[in-house]
Order: C-alpha cells, then sequence, then structure tokens
C-alpha cells in the first residue's frame, strides 16, 4: 500500500456529527495520522440510527470516521487537558467544533495557549455562523443553516413548495472548506514557519453554495422562483418521464440541443424559431419540454440515457441509491470501498503516485485509548488511574 500525501502528519480530532469528521476523514484518506478525542458521552452520531451493524456501529458515524484512532477523555478536567497538550506537542493541525469559546473557558484557547505553546499548530474551527456578527456563536445544524441561508427557498416546486435538500450538503461542504483552509494553512507554514487558526461555518458555506441562485439576485435584484427540477437559466434542464427510469437532461449549448433532437429523432425541433439559443428556449420552456417529454416516452431511461452519453448529449437516468452505489462505473471508480465487513463510499480525490486508501476501520468507542497514552510515556498504572478517575473513558457515559 503506498502512502498517501498526508503521510507524516498528525491531526487531532476534537470535532463531532458531521462537518469536522467529514473534513479530518478526508485528511485520514490520504495519510494523515487522525486521533479523535471523544468527550466522555461520545459522538452523538454513534447514536444515530438504524442502521446499526452487528457490532452496535451506526451507519451515520461509519460514514464520517475511518482511517481514525478514538480516545474518549474528558478534557475539562486538568489532567484530561494535560493529556490533549501531551498529544498536541507534535501535532501539525487541531479540529474542532465546540460552541464558540468553550476552548478559551476550559483554558484551551488558540490565542491565548495554543498558539504560544505550539507556534507551527494549525487551528481549524467548524463553526455554525461564526465567532462574530448578529449570530455569532450560535450553534447552527446542516437544515437550519439551509433555511437560514435561503437554500431550501431554491429548492422544491411551485407543487411542493420548499424542500429541505436530501444530503447534508451545507455539512459535507463546510467539511470541504475546512479540508482546503487547512491545506492552504500548510502551504504557508512552509515559508513562514507558522501555524495559523482556519475558521470555516456552515452559515458562510451555505451562503457560498447559493450559485446561481446568488449571482441572478445580486445582478437583477429579483427572488428565485422555484422552478423544481428545471434550471433559472438553462433549457432543457429537466427531468423527463420514459417508458421506464426517468431521465435528466442537462443541455449546455446549441450543438448539444441538436445532438438530442437527432437521437430522438426530431431534427426539426432544432431548427424551430423558438429553439435556437438559449434565450429563445428558456421563453418557450413550457412549449419545449411538452415535445421533448412526447419524444421521450416510449425509450427505456437508463439505456436512452447511456446512449445520449455516448453521443456527446449531457443525460442522466435517475437512479435509486442502491442502483447507483452498484452501478458498473462506481465499481470501476472505486467509489465503494469494502475492508472486512465495512462498506463506505469510495475516495474521490485520484493522486496518481500517493492515491488515498483505507488503512483503518471506523473505530469503537475508545478503542484506541490506552494505546495512545502508552505512546505518550503513560504507565499502565497511570492508565488505571486516569480511568478509574473518569478522564479515560471506555465505555459511553449514560
Amino acid at each position: 500500500m503506498s502512502k498517501g500525501a498526508l503521510t507524516g502528519l498528525k491531526v487531532v480530532d476534537l470535532s463531532r456529527v458531521l462537518g469536522g469528521p467529514f473534513c479530518t476523514q478526508i485528511l485520514g484518506d490520504h495519510g494523515a495520522e487522525v486521533i479523535k478525542i471523544e468527550p466522555p458521552q461520545g459522538d452523538e452520531t454513534r447514536t444515530w440510527g438504524p442502521p446499526f451493524n452487528e457490532d452496535g456501529l451506526a451507519a451515520y458515524f461509519s460514514g464520517a470516521n475511518r482511517n481514525k484512532r478514538s480516545m474518549a477523555l474528558d478534557i475539562r478536567d486538568e489532567k484530561g487537558k494535560e493529556i490533549l497538550l501531551k498529544l498536541l506537542e507534535d501535532a501539525d493541525i487541531l479540529v474542532e467544533n465546540f460552541k464558540t469559546g468553550s476552548l478559551e473557558k476550559w483554558g484551551l484557547g488558540y490565542e491565548d495557549v495554543l498558539s504560544q505553546k505550539f507556534p507551527r499548530l494549525i487551528h481549524c474551527r467548524v463553526t455554525g455562523f461564526g465567532a462574530d456578527g448578529p449570530f455569532g456563536g450560535f450553534p447552527g445544524y446542516d437544515a437550519v443553516i439551509q433555511a437560514w441561508a435561503g437554500l431550501i427557498s431554491v429548492n422544491g416546486s411551485p407543487e411542493s413548495g420548499q424542500v429541505r435538500i436530501g444530503i447534508p450538503l451545507v455539512d459535507l461542504g463546510t467539511g470541504m472548506n475546512a479540508v482546503i483552509g487547512i491545506l492552504m494553512a500548510l502551504n504557508e507554514r512552509h515559508g513562514s514557519g507558522k501555524g495559523q487558526s482556519v475558521e470555516v461555518s456552515l452559515y458562510d458555506t451555505g451562503i457560498q453554495l447559493q450559485h446561481p441562485h446568488a449571482p441572478n439576485t445580486l445582478m437583477s435584484g429579483n427572488a428565485p422562483r422555484l422552478t423544481g427540477n428545471s434550471h433559472p437559466n438553462i433549457a432543457p434542464y429537466d427531468l423527463y418521464e420514459t417508458a421506464t427510469t426517468p431521465v435528466f437532461l442537462g443541455i449546455g449549448n446549441n450543438g448539444q440541443f441538436r445532438k438530442l433532437c437527432a437521437a430522438l429523432g426530431k431534427e426539426e425541433i432544432s431548427s424551430d424559431p423558438r429553439f435556437l439559443d438559449n434565450s429563445a428556449r428558456l421563453a418557450h420552456r413550457d412549449e419545449l419540454n411538452a415535445l421533448i417529454a412526447e419524444a421521450l416516452s416510449d425509450k427505456e431511461g437508463v439505456a436512452f440515457a447511456t446512449d445520449l452519453l455516448k453521443a456527446g448529449v449531457p443525460a442522466g437516468a435517475a437512479m435509486s441509491v442502491p442502483d447507483a452505489l452498484n452501478h458498473p462505473h462506481t465499481k470501476h471508480r472505486g467509489m465503494v470501498l469494502e475492508k472486512d465487513g465495512y462498506s463506505g463510499t469510495g475516495i474521490a480525490v485520484k493522486m496518481s503516485r500517493t492515491p488515498g486508501s483505507l488503512q483503518k476501520l471506523p473505530p469503537a468507542f475508545g478503542a484506541n485509548g490506552r494505546d495512545i497514552l502508552k505512546e505518550l510515556g503513560y504507565s499502565e498504572n497511570e492508565i488505571a488511574s486516569l480511568s478509574e478517575e473518569g478522564i479515560l473513558w471506555e465505555q459511553p457515559k449514560s
């Protein structure tokens, strides 16, 4: 197994739920040593099920916590704080998503303590709304931010009304932003020799993801309307019924539109004055959709979408999640990882010389605490005392 691109980096992960853990999983996938420090009650996503596997591991937790070791500590206690500081002595990165001010309250603030003790440390804080501003310090969850950032307002149809986006897009996007910020800080450290604090918030990410609706609004002054599966700027760009699986067409230029019409056996549509360019097609969207829907009504969705791709037409059969995971292209791209009973989505960033890999399965609660403490120089008796005193936890606090 080749070493990943981030081999040699040590990450102390104090984060829970999704944004922070998704960030540190990506770092771990690419070779970083990730030590997940959980509170005595554990990361709450350990209980977010069913489904659970035969060992009681929740799928939700499993999906964001591979390639890590787990230790459960009460870092509010002086002895727990001492262990954390020992871990940070040779760490490169600290990731946390505590409520703003928590580390400072515990005597572990970045500016006053951590940056002084560990000047090369990169501190990444994942927050709901950021540390300052009218909502500064407020807690945030994905769907709550979808609402405040206007994402729910642009998702859905006039018939359905506003609908939450069906994946935690804001959490996942914030985790990716955290990875980007950490890597930028690492690059800067090569020159300066200094770490810095990186803040990413769910709110900022939610606003950032508002494309093209935010640019449209900023230019036109108009609020977006619910358009269902269609696009506010492009036509045809919609989901169409077939005889079997629905097909999404994403036609971005006139050449693709002509190829679509040819594949449908309706070349005359492409020369119709109502549909000559994108602006005209937008103005006559309803008429165009009716013609396309009629032409697709007898098609087998998956086969026809595949044929359209081969012809250079952006098209997608609307697969179910099981069908997508089992698709031959998903398997070819290695986008499902399996090992010793574990299954998870694959590693999206492909490196030619130093590919990411699955090295460690998602850890059980506190599974590696004793080993980590031994590596820090603690004796068996000291470890036993820490367990007895409620500093080290090996079963979740009820």
